[in-house]
């Protein structure tokens, strides 16, 4: 294994670690602790974003250019996360069956949709 995925890992997995109980702090009202949550959440997001920074440099690849192409590959990604999750929520947890689904597809296809427009087509 290379240094550079080493240190990705380690950094990813501290990250996602931190991230993912912000988020549970944040999300789980019996916990009380919705300010330290959003706190290590955004802890968490720096140690990821850090992940990112000191990988491409280890690997000599070049910064991410900021153009409309990747804000928009950005975006197109969270808003398929988020009409995933929010389909599994309507077919889980509010018992709306088929909209939920239909909700669900329409993120799976944008989710999809990122390799194409990310590695193109031949």
């Amino acid at each position: 294994m290379k240094k550079s995925s080493f240190v990705a890992m380690i950094m990813g997995t501290i990250g996602g670690i931190l991230f993912a109980i912000g988020m549970c702090m944040c999300l789980l009202t019996e916990w009380n602790a919705f300010t330290p949550g959003i706190v290590m959440g955004g802890v968490g997001l720096a140690v990821l974003l850090a992940m990112v920074i000191v990988w491409r440099r280890m690997e000599g690849i070049a910064p991410i250019e900021l153009n409309g192409k990747t804000i928009g590959t950005v975006l197109l990604g969270i808003i398929g996360a988020l009409l995933l999750g929010v389909g599994m929520c309507l077919t889980m947890v509010w018992n709306q069956l088929i909209f939920g689904i239909i909700v669900g597809i329409v993120g799976i296809i944008m989710l999809l949709s990122l390799i194409p427009l990310i590695k193109g087509l031949r």
